[in-house]
């Protein structure tokens, strides 16, 4: 089995769909067995869902470069 540590990482790979089958099989296996992890899956769960609603996004790679830009010239 694995750890929770090991499983809180498993979980927010596969928030990201990031996690391969092996893995969700391992995290779906440690969740029947621990209430801990089962409640922050379901947090996560949650947390996703209302980013998706709120329509949440990162900044792009340009704009992460003209943001660096824009600070260097500042300071």
């Amino acid at each position: 089995m694995i750890s929770c540590e090991k499983a809180s990482v498993i979980c927010n790979k596969t928030q990201y769909k990031e996690a391969s089958f092996n893995e969700r099989l391992k995290l779906r296996l440690h969740l029947i067995l621990c209430d801990t992890c089962s409640k922050f899956a379901a947090d996560n769960k949650k947390l996703t869902s209302l980013c998706e609603k709120a329509n949440l996004h990162g900044l792009s790679e340009q704009e992460k470069t003209l943001m660096k830009h824009q600070l260097r010239e500042k300071f």
